[in-house]
């Protein structure tokens, strides 16, 4: 027996139907053919993955997780923090691969495989097999067990009912049955490590095939990473400490269509910004007789991450020379500083560029809880 979703409330079903019309005006608010829309699904990848690697202790900055993304070397991460954003980039990027695959099927072999992404640089942890043992969540405070997962010899059993269950067609809306699956996997704990990991990337993985996520944009690792107490502490109230799959998931629930919901916003609200930072950036570019080909590295940079030379070949297009000209432009131009020397050089938003980014973020609106909004309330999208 695993964990089974309550039967939804019309409460909660109204939040669900909140959710997807949040979604209904991101989706128009991101056509391909604008250029910010790549460098924004980059970031959010990047948020992704470092929101749902901080859970666990393994802390990088966003330039690093971007870097990641990119398959670029670091600026700052220390190695085990950095192996393990490498590790669960690998993971999510197969995931969203897997979104359209039309030869896709649910199986153990499939979470094995994706947790071995994951820890394949950590032999020790036994990445891809079944723990051996008995497994324990310590609370790192306290040093108190705060939860004990089934037996050993109960694992494969209990992994196969979760794959049938995923497997199985039913009338659980996909955003319920990607957090059951999440629920399900971080309380059978089946691994000797990465089962929280592996359990939000499970999630993303069912969002995107039940095509909610084919790009990053609406995953909630990063929410997650944000309230990292109030997860646990949700899924300390519904587990109670050992597994007892007959416990009401519905507190859980509730929690992830908030999750869902506030990230949701933050991305129509994110996607606003970065369209109106694009047309200032490209007037501000014109004003100053900068090439064109700056508004993307203009870009980045006011959303305060760090400029290297390579950054700058990559989303303008351009070789190593022209590159070298246009980032000695923009310093003169009052747009970029230059940090560092030779190799280690990279460039930083001056005030003037911070400046314009801080006037958009004056305007942003709060994030609502979807639970304490009256039910058959608009959004007004």
């Amino acid at each position: 027996m695993i964990f089974r979703s309550p039967e939804l409330t019309e409460q909660e079903l109204q939040v669900i139907a909140r959710i997807d019309r949040v979604r209904d005006a991101l989706h128009d608010q991101l056509p391909e053919q604008h250029r910010w829309v790549g460098l924004l699904r980059r970031v959010m990848l990047a948020r992704a993955i470092r929101g749902s690697n901080s859970i666990e202790g393994y802390n990088v900055t966003l330039d690093d997780a971007v870097a990641a993304v990119a398959g670029e070397p670091p600026l700052d991460a220390e190695d085990e923090a950095w192996r393990a954003v490498v590790g669960y980039r690998d993971a999510m990027t197969y995931v969203l691969q897997l979104a359209d695959d039309a030869h896709f099927v649910y199986d153990e072999n499939l979470l094995r495989s994706l947790h071995y992404m994951m820890l394949c640089h950590a032999l020790d942890k036994s990445p891809g097999r079944w723990r051996p043992g008995s497994v324990f969540v310590v609370d790192e405070a306290t040093h108190e067990i705060v939860y004990t997962g089934p037996d050993a010899i109960e694992v494969p059993d209990l992994v196969h009912e979760l794959v049938e269950d995923l497997r199985a067609v039913d009338r659980v809306p996909p955003m319920v049955k990607a957090a059951m699956a999440h629920l399900n996997l971080v309380m059978i704990h089946p691994f000797r490590d990465g089962n929280g990991r592996m359990a939000r990337c499970l999630q993303t993985l069912v969002l995107a095939r039940e095509g909610i996520v084919a790009s990053p944009f609406v995953s909630i690792e990063e929410y997650l990473g944000a309230n990292t107490e109030a997860y646990y502490k949700v899924l300390a109230e519904v587990g109670q400490g050992t597994w007892q799959p007959q416990r009401d998931a519905r507190l859980w629930i509730r929690f992830v269509l908030t999750a869902h919901y506030r990230q949701a916003q933050t991305m129509v609200r994110r996607a606003e910004e970065a369209e109106r930072r694009w047309t200032l950036l490209t007037q501000e570019a014109h004003k100053l007789r900068l090439p064109e080909r700056s508004v993307p590295a203009l870009f980045n940079a006011s959303l305060r991450f760090r400029l290297r030379n390579a950054d700058y070949r990559e989303v303008a297009e351009v070789n190593d020379n022209i590159a070298g000209r246009d980032l000695s432009r923009l310093v003169e131009a009052g747009m970029l500083a230059a940090k560092g020397e030779r190799r280690g050089r990279y460039y930083v938003a001056t005030p003037r560029l911070a400046a314009l980014n801080e006037s958009i973020k004056a305007e942003r609106k709060p994030v609502e809880d979807p639970f304490e909004m009256p039910l058959g309330e608009t959004l007004g999208l």
